[in-house]
């Protein structure tokens, strides 16, 4: 990319700006975060505000930050350093590429000196991060790892069977040996860190790997201030599939398109996307990212899938939407291929668009949020459209309250609790039935323990 086109870029985890050389380790950080992270262009000569300043006597500044680089970071590193000339006015430009080694501040040492680049920022990294940058040498992902004091007897082998024989594929030890389900260890096979995510004992997996697991959440309205509707998954990663998109189902918007006599139901969001996206963030989440799960978001005018962990080091959203694969769970990821949940590598981004443009629905937007991954989807304009012409659209969970309604009947609240199909709380069967009314589909009579509800 040419000079003039960078510099009217705005920072990001690949590009930065110093106005000068009056404090070198903003500039040293800088470079050891491009190092760490995916590499980077730091330009020399550019002001917060966009105006090109330029440097003075750039071929004494360009000595210098060679030389305090050599001196300051460890392992030694050696960045492109080039001048450019852009109006007149001389330009430092420092191209970092990625290596596969923790680099650090020597005045600072080890692990304090590490820095990684999140979003436009240079941060200390994180333990995590830390054991991330140090696995990457050895080319080890987190999920690979033993766990020694656990045996086979603590994975749900019939959970594993049934899952394999759903794709007509049979799973036993060989073949859990060969996915890295089982590894060695101490002169024996025991799970890895991946097997336990995926196929745990419910009690081994909240003791070891509290954090492999997703929430969901319903809002109300566009902001996270009131929640109409939670779901917290109990089970492994694989369960969470299937619960998640029933989840999706009845906390969203259905439209029509009625051609002739057919009528084609249009769901808010483009189920094969979300389904492709959802897989992607449990297959390369970041599970050694403490406190931090996946979760699953829904608004009124959007859904979001966010998971923990940056993106793998060396590796940027722009190589990620040009299909290029960088696995960072290898088990996980073995699994779902075998399990047919992910058809080819590196072809997320590309079937989640077309899905999308296919099907009519806006492209989803991808973003990394600090040490996260998001990805936003937008409802479809049919959708839109007929919510805002008719203003009462009903979700998947209120057409099957609504439908537990016979002509003229009146129902107490634990009668329609009764006969609910689905989970429900008290409180969330009542809120839901306030928006049936508001909506004008119910009517309630009566108060207190006397009131009732029925069809308008």
């Amino acid at each position: 990319m040419k000079i003039e086109h960078l510099l009217l870029q705005p920072e990001s985890k690949v590009l930065a700006f110093k106005r000068d050389l009056s404090s070198l380790e903003p500039i040293l950080k800088t470079i050891v975060a491009f190092a760490n992270t995916a590499g980077g262009t730091l330009i020399i000569g550019r002001a917060s505000d966009g105006a090109i300043v330029g440097v003075q006597d750039v071929f004494r500044a360009e000595e210098a930050v060679a030389n305090s680089i050599a001196d300051n970071i460890r392992p030694s590193i050696l960045p492109e350093i080039e001048i450019a000339t852009v109006g007149e006015k001389d330009l430092l430009v420092i191209k970092v590429s990625y290596w596969r080694a923790p680099f650090y501040l020597k005045r600072e040492g080890m692990p304090q000196g590490v820095y990684v680049r999140l979003g436009s920022t240079n941060r200390p990294a994180s333990l995590e991060l830390l054991a991330e940058l140090q696995r990457s040498v050895l080319t080890l992902s987190y999920d690979q790892q033993p766990l020694v004091d656990l045996t086979k007897n603590d994975l749900q082998m019939k959970d594993a069977l049934r899952l394999f024989r759903n794709v007509n594929r049979e799973i036993d030890e060989e073949k859990l040996k060969s996915l890295g389900v089982l590894v060695p260890a101490a002169h024996k096979f025991v799970p890895s860190i991946g097997g336990l995510i995926l196929f745990g004992k419910e009690e081994c997996r909240e003791r070891l790997v509290p954090d492999a697991r997703v929430s969901c959440a319903r809002f109300v309205g566009n902001d996270k201030t009131n929640i109409l509707d939670r779901l917290e998954i109990k089970g492994t990663i694989l369960d969470a599939v299937e619960e998640v998109i029933k989840f999706i189902a009845r906390n969203t918007r259905l439209s029509a398109e009625i051609t002739g006599i057919i009528r084609k139901d249009i769901p808010e969001y483009c189920p094969v996307a979300v389904r492709e996206a959802l897989i992607n963030a449990l297959a390369h989440a970041d599970y050694s990212f403490t406190g931090s799960h996946i979760q699953i978001a829904i608004f009124n005018n959007r859904l979001e899938i966010q998971n923990p962990g940056m993106l793998p080091c060396g590796f940027t959203l722009d190589d990620f939407k040009m299909g290029v694969s960088r696995i960072r769970n290898r088990v996980i990821a073995r699994v779902f291929h075998e399990l047919k949940f992910m058809e080819q590598w590196g072809s997320g981004y590309k079937r989640i668009t077309e899905a999308c443009r296919s099907d009519g629905y806006p492209e989803p937007k991808w973003e990394e949020v600090g040490a996260y991954i998001r990805v936003t989807f937008y409802p479809s304009l049919q959708t839109v459209l007929t919510f805002r012409e008719s203003g009462d659209e009903l979700t998947e969970r209120e057409l099957a309250i609504l439908n537990l309604f016979n002509p003229g009947e009146s129902l107490p609240l634990r009668e329609i609790s009764h006969r609910v199909s689905f989970a429900i709380s008290k409180r969330m069967l009542q809120y839901n039935l306030a928006l049936l009314k508001i909506k004008g589909v119910l009517i309630s009579k009566g108060k207190g323990r006397a009131l009732v509800w029925q069809k308008k």
